[in-house]
């Protein structure tokens, strides 16, 4: 029988202009007690890499990354039933408060979605949040997707590119 797993808080900031939504934390990142723990998962990797910034080692200097450059981060479930890491083991989820964060966080613009169950489950619950903001859905950083760093990296940075240039 699958467990009932509860998902981490939004990493924002009420000036956040950028929210990167994943679908719901991995076993590893649950055990860490923050998001895309996993060594494997290129997500910090990427996120330093596009925004010219160092690796960060702790969770202090990985929500400093985010915030000082106007990016949240969250996911779309707020709990969910599964066994292991997949998200295709996902079962009853339960979808955060996107309301809540976007009064809190008024002027995100633009919303990243880290592959495509993400995607999937935001547009199926909350597709209505989107309205007057720009979103794109983008290979997910987790090893389980096969696509190559490089080509990942490439398809982040594109995305986050007008963004960066602005902050």
């Amino acid at each position: 029988m699958a467990e009932r797993i509860t998902a981490f808080a939004p990493v924002a900031t009420p000036g956040a202009r950028v929210l990167v939504l994943g679908s719901m934390p991995s076993v590893e990142s649950l055990n860490q007690g923050f998001y895309y723990a996993h060594p494997r998962n290129a997500f910090w990797r990427i996120m330093a890499d596009v925004l010219g910034e160092p690796f960060p080692e702790h969770i202090s200097g990985r929500i400093a990354l985010l915030t000082s450059h106007d990016i949240a981060l969250w996911d779309v479930l707020q709990s969910c039933e599964r066994q292991g890491s997949l998200d295709s083991a996902i079962r009853r989820p339960e979808i955060n408060d996107f309301g809540a964060l976007f009064r809190r966080c008024p002027n995100i613009g633009r919303v990243l979605f880290n592959g495509g169950t993400a995607h999937r489950l935001f547009m199926k619950w909350c597709g209505q949040y989107l309205e007057g903001r720009s979103w794109q859905r983008l290979p997910s950083t987790s090893p389980a997707y096969t696509l190559s760093y490089e080509r990942k990296l490439a398809q982040w940075r594109q995305a986050l590119s007008y963004e960066h240039e602005s902050v």
